[in-house]
């Protein structure tokens, strides 16, 4: 099955993997970017040709370039949303262009004949706000927005699909909604513009981590995430479901010892010593970026990808694979010296 699909956010990590397939597989793709003047550099990238992908100026906080962009578009594939290495100072900065980002999309997709959207949502819509603990979530659960550990970021990918599929069932009559919810995104990289999830194995390769504090998240690469988008466009039958993306929980420290086993020299940097949670807490005090994700200390926040794998019949690489490749990437392209 092969139509015209519009791709948000088309310059973003995630998206240039799914694009790069779609076209692999004889799709017509219409991406967004915010500034055309980036095209000849995501042309030479992602492939295709000016028939086959086109590029269209539209912003998650504005009308103009949504409707141009959607014409003709049988199906959707939302990945754009905000996100910041720094923390944001209020969090609207966040929310509300997600919010409304995804709104915009749905309105100008659904006034286009779209018959199937498919939003790039996130774990951060499952997991948090549980309280401290161990934990295995699946598509039934979902961020209680009222805990304490729920910062911007986490707020926003909730909000936004939760106002996505509210919209949808009051004015999406005739268009089939499905999310994608991966957890951090690692794997191979082309560029300096990449997911900040990547930020963990550069910081790591780099030496800019002193040492491991007990956080941890679950992976996913990002070649099977672009493939599991692939999917939930086309798959009969998937109206209104969740898909997670997630492998195993890793702790920062079993990251690090996948460089240092695998890396050699290329890993000299990558600390092997565990930091103390008091530590992290005197830090955060003077770094509102560690401030954030204090309250992960200590959790296992593990979410379930069988579904995925059932109804889809998804797989995932092996979580050292993305690591390595990750790290190689970043070193082959002079984003990290080691």
């Amino acid at each position: 099955m092969a139509g015209k699909v519009l791709v948000s956010g088309g310059s973003g990590y995630i998206a240039g993997f799914l694009i790069r397939q779609l076209l692999a597989e004889g799709w017509t793709v219409h991406a967004t970017v915010r500034s055309l003047s980036r095209e000849a550099q995501l042309r030479t990238m992602l492939g295709g040709t000016p028939e086959s992908l086109r590029f269209f100026a539209a912003d998650l906080t504005a009308d103009a370039g949504w409707a141009e962009a959607m014409a003709g578009c049988s199906h959707v594939a939302h990945v754009a949303s905000p996100f910041t290495t720094t923390a944001p100072k209020h969090e609207d900065e966040l929310i509300v262009p997600a919010r409304e980002g995804v709104l915009r999309a749905l309105r100008y997709a659904h006034e286009a004949g779209v018959t199937r959207f498919v939003q790039t949502s996130s774990v951060a819509a499952i997991a948090y706000g549980h309280g401290k603990g161990t934990f295995e979530f699946t598509e039934k659960d979902w961020t209680n927005l009222a805990g304490d550990d729920v910062y911007a970021y986490v707020k926003s990918k909730t909000i936004a699909e939760r106002a996505a599929r509210d919209w949808v069932a009051a004015e999406g009559s005739g268009m089939e909604f499905v999310s994608v919810n991966p957890a951090a995104v690692l794997g191979p990289v082309w560029s300096g513009d990449f997911s900040p999830s990547i930020e963990v194995v550069r910081q790591l390769l780099s030496g800019a981590l002193p040492g491991c504090p007990d956080l941890g998240f679950g992976i996913v690469d990002v070649r099977d995430i672009a493939d599991l988008h692939v999917r939930a466009l086309t798959a009969p039958g998937v109206a209104g479901e969740r898909f997670i993306a997630s492998g195993p929980f890793l702790k920062i420290i079993d990251v690090a010892q996948v460089l240092k086993a695998n890396l050699g020299l290329q890993a000299r940097k990558v600390p092997m010593r565990r930091l103390p949670d008091w530590l992290v807490r005197t830090v955060a005090l003077f770094n509102p970026v560690i401030r954030q994700v204090t309250g992960e200390l200590g959790n296992v926040r593990a979410a379930s990808s069988a579904h995925a794998q059932e109804r889809l019949g998804w797989t995932m690489r092996p979580v050292e694979e993305s690591i390595l490749d990750c790290a190689r990437s970043l070193i082959e392209r002079g984003v990290v010296r080691v």
